[in-house]
């Protein structure tokens, strides 16, 4: 009866509330235009059935150390030379000790060299002081991201790279650094010699800064992101005290806005504009570039920011309905545009779309309280849903790096890892992709025609990896314009599904 009665009451303050608002809104057209632009669709999640078993992708492997000649199948581009490097986990365990999450994996380094059409592999650990010490003791014993190691005698890479730079006298509260690394090494053995702070960017929260993985550069500013996936610093500092790895600290606050911060290269003076968003969580920027008084930066975006520990090694490994209630779990990515007026003036007015450029339809609005709140353009059609949406996005950086461009690659996620390479075109808005049921490609590296002109005028590679041993894993060569393979070169190693990686010409 209690429930009926309060449920009556809370219907009918609803009701009244609405036709208050809607008064409202009416009467003010700078609400008006603020609460729709606020109407935002919502979390977008596909829906999977019978997942292949991906476990093999994501177990240990054996070094491959000494050179072994791939089988060409198709061609290679007889121009196509130089260095396809990439990197991602490759040991799951030492001893009895096993690493809980994807990102605790020990690095493997992947090598394939092209030359006058033919290609060779080999691979090799990282030699890091985690790697060694770990060895040396055959068990785990320093911490990672999700895995707790006690003892822990060693720093972890995060703690030696941090001790290389001073902390005020009195804690203050957290802050971003913006670090600036020289092009070359002074010391062979110094890996961070001569590296600069040149900005530092307070967290919005003193205790609680946000979770990032990379920011956007154009020319002349740097972009960074704060959003609400927060790390909360009382939780990492206890973490060993209460028996929890550093991810348990990491957490998704949706009630806070995302937040950007746009910093002057040269000067590291932050810009005093105010930009805000709704909540998403981005990865990977695609470019950022400037325009007509404006910074425009691409993003692969997220509306829920979870999926950290979705990646734990135990959901990656599933079978059946668990990996599917995994994958299904898991938002999908998708690219996003954003415009950032620069220089906005004080006497700019209220409730109107500051960026004035014709060929996007993001904008930017000025509230009473000076915050800028931006709405993004989506670069995509509809059917990329159909893909599981878009990962690792890369484009033809040496060319259009900080500079408005047309096209760019990515996997697409019909699985918890990249199941297709995709071609996006975001200006059309037109999708392109190679997919091979049973196969599953890395991240996408554009390699350019020496000498073209041409946006999209080179091939794509690809280590493309399966877990049916009765296949062999392959480095994908297609044509960029129109994602056609050209060859392929298959090499007989077991490997590991990894990040990221890049081309180095000889």
């Amino acid at each position: 009866m209690f429930f009926q009665i309060v449920l009556r009451f809370v219907s009918n303050l609803s009701a009244t509330a609405v036709g208050f608002l809607s008064v409202i809104v009416h009467r003010i057209p700078v609400l008006k235009k603020y609460m729709e632009n606020t109407h935002q669709k919502k979390v977008i999640f596909s829906k999977q059935e019978n997942l292949p078993c991906i476990a093999p992708l994501l177990t240990t492997v054996e070094e491959t150390p000494h050179i072994i000649s791939a089988q060409v199948r198709g061609r290679v581009p007889e121009w196509l030379s130089g260095y396809l490097l990439r990197i991602g986990p490759g040991k799951f365990e030492f001893g009895k000790n096993k690493y809980n999450h994807w990102f605790d994996g020990m690095a493997l380094l992947h090598q394939f060299k092209i030359e006058k059409g033919t290609v060779m592999y080999r691979n090799k650990f990282l030699q890091s002081d985690t790697y060694k010490v770990n060895s040396v003791h055959n068990r785990i014993v320093v911490s990672e991201f999700g895995t707790l190691a006690l003892p822990d005698p060693c720093k972890n890479i995060f703690e030696r790279f941090m001790s290389k730079f001073e902390l005020p006298g009195k804690f203050a509260g957290s802050c971003y650094h913006v670090i600036r690394v020289p092009p070359e090494k002074a010391d062979l053995e110094e890996t961070i010699h001569g590296t600069q702070v040149i900005c530092s960017i307070a967290s919005a929260e003193r205790m609680k800064p946000s979770y990032y993985h990379s920011f956007g550069m154009t020319r002349n500013y740097i972009i960074f992101i704060e959003q609400p996936v927060k790390m909360n610093l009382w939780k990492i500092i206890t973490s060993k005290i209460r028996g929890k790895a550093f991810s348990d600290g990491i957490s998704w606050e949706p009630q806070y806005n995302t937040r950007f911060h746009v910093v002057d290269k040269h000067t590291g003076q932050l810009l005093p504009e105010m930009y805000y968003s709704k909540p998403f969580v981005s990865f990977h920027q695609i470019n950022a570039f400037e325009d007509q008084g404006c910074v425009i930066i691409d993003l692969c975006c997220q509306d829920d920011g979870r999926n950290l520990e979705v990646y734990q090694l135990q959901n990656l490994r599933k079978a059946g309905k668990g990996l599917d209630q995994a994958y299904n779990s898991v938002a999908r990515s998708f690219p996003r545009r954003f415009v950032l007026p620069l220089h906005v003036s004080l006497n700019a007015p209220d409730g109107e779309n500051l960026s004035l450029l014709s060929y996007s339809s993001a904008s930017a609005v000025k509230q009473a309280d000076g915050k800028i709140w931006c709405f993004y353009e989506s670069l995509h059609p509809e059917d990329l849903e159909e893909e599981g949406g878009v990962e690792f996005p890369q484009i033809n950086y040496g060319q259009f790096s900080g500079k408005k461009y047309r096209f760019f690659y990515g996997c697409g996620f019909r699985h918890l890892v990249g199941d297709s390479l995709i071609k996006v075109d975001v200006v059309n808005k037109t999708l392109t992709v190679w997919r091979e049921d049973g196969f599953y490609p890395s991240e996408p590296i554009f390699v350019p025609v020496p000498g073209t002109n041409e946006e999209d005028g080179g091939v794509i590679l690809s280590v493309v990896i399966t877990p049916n041993q009765n296949e062999r894993n392959f480095l994908l060569v297609l044509d960029a314009k129109n994602l056609e393979e050209l060859g392929r070169a298959e090499v007989p190693v077991q490997m590991p599904y990894g990040f990221h990686g890049t081309f180095v010409t000889i």
